[in-house]
């Protein structure tokens, strides 16, 4: 079966091809890609090449498939899988294998295995470690973005707190605590603002913070203090660029107490300092952002870390259970990850899309990768629609769906697009 995909050759060298997929053998399953979300760490590691840890010496010769945040339907399955998975079944992927020790994973390392593609075979470790998900949902956008929403919840769940007198660390942000996003405006910051309102742990106080007007506009457009409110949780919005003392606005806000988890989405040192700072008796702050600069530093008060104590973290992804949570949440629709997206693009936009994403504006670009389609801002769907009847219809869904994503514009967009849906 042939198979379009975007593969890595080495550093800024992605290329789109079409290429012949072997047969499966008795512990794959060959599956077909609906969608992906383009995730900062595939750019990462397409500007660093075979220097990421997760990328073979051997690309050159041996290129691989890019793209981990993917969703799908199985089309074959080897025997050895038959008592478990059928052709026509849903999926999504939790991609931290780290199956024995190794730190290959889908999108940085196989060659038939990623989500910048049409069609892919998925080997055997992905079922061994019980990573190929069941997915019952109706848009496979949501399946995509369950990944990064699983990112983020690993890292609510891998906070840990501490009692006097006790060698115990208690897992998990404080329930009714305060919480901080620093930078938190952003694709990332906008899944954890869901997910914090509606998690069974919420905070009472959850301050998010940015420097964009533009991007705080559209959180609070997202997330209400009115109906974060009427979930019990005490919503703020500040932009740190027109304060002075910004630290000291944030522990204001809290009565001087402090928080009791604070989440870093930027890798900016002033922001670390920022984050430790406003720290309470027993806070913790969470490193969510990974630099790509092995010397990246900031500086800490080690005071606090010995007499308060302040705890510091990072977490870079979650597991198969926060991936299930994810899963389960969206199909209860608990969280909608459809608050990060802004973009929508095919197959044919991955490789503009990948090289350039810090310098593209809004949050997550989702490719459909059965299509071929510039990528576009969902907030320009209308301007193009004046033109375009497809996109007119689109527009039309997305305005009526508060300028979001939907299972219903992803099936309108698949109906038009490829005749296959």
């Amino acid at each position: 079966m042939k198979t379009r995909a975007v593969r890595l050759y080495g550093v800024n060298d992605l290329r789109l091809e079409e290429f012949e997929l072997p047969e499966i053998k008795d512990d794959e399953i060959l599956a077909r890609v609906v969608s992906d979300s383009i995730c900062m760490s595939t750019y990462k590691a397409v500007i660093q090449g075979t220097k990421h840890k997760r990328v073979p010496e051997d690309i050159a010769v041996n290129p691989v498939i890019t793209g981990h945040e993917f969703a799908g339907v199985i089309e074959a399955v080897g025997k050895d899988w038959k008592h478990q998975f059928e052709a026509g079944q849903k999926f999504a992927v939790q991609p931290a294998l780290n199956y024995k020790g190794s730190p290959y994973a889908p999108g940085y390392s196989f060659k038939y295995f990623g989500g910048n593609a049409t069609y892919i075979i998925i080997p055997r470790e992905v079922m061994e470690l019980g990573f190929l998900l069941n997915y019952e949902g109706r848009g496979f956008y949501e399946a995509s973005l369950a990944e990064p929403m699983s990112c983020i919840i690993g890292g609510f769940h891998s906070n840990y707190h501490t009692e006097t007198g006790k060698y115990v660390h208690n897992m998990g942000i404080i329930k009714g605590g305060n919480m901080a996003l620093l930078a938190g405006a952003g694709p990332m910051g906008l899944g954890a603002i869901d997910y914090a309102i509606n998690c069974d742990r919420k905070p009472g106080l959850l301050v998010v913070t940015d420097i964009d007007d533009t991007r705080l506009q559209r959180a609070e457009q997202l997330f209400s203090i009115e109906a974060a409110k009427a979930k019990g949780v005490e919503l703020k919005f500040i932009n740190t660029k027109k304060c002075e003392n910004i630290v000291e606005i944030l522990k204001d806000i809290t009565g001087g107490k402090g928080y009791d988890d604070v989440f870093v989405y930027a890798p900016v040192s002033s922001l670390i300092e920022q984050a430790d700072a406003i720290l309470g008796k027993d806070g913790c702050m969470n490193f969510f952002a990974g630099p790509t600069d092995t010397n990246f530093k900031a500086q800490v008060n080690f005071y606090n870390v010995h007499y308060s104590p302040t705890h510091i973290m990072g977490s870079t992804g979650g597991n198969a259970d926060d991936m299930r949570e994810s899963l389960d949440m969206c199909a209860k629709g608990l969280i909608n990850p459809a608050v990060m997206l802004t973009h929508i693009g095919g197959i044919d936009s991955v490789i503009d899309t990948t090289l350039n994403l810090p310098n593209i504006p809004g949050s997550k670009k989702l490719i459909y990768s059965g299509i071929n389609m510039e990528l576009t801002a969902i907030d320009e769907f209308a301007e193009k629609g004046k033109n375009d009847p497809f996109f007119a219809g689109l527009a039309e869904i997305t305005a009526a769906n508060k300028g979001l994503w939907s299972a219903e514009a992803e099936e309108y967009l698949l109906k038009h697009k490829q005749e296959k849906y």
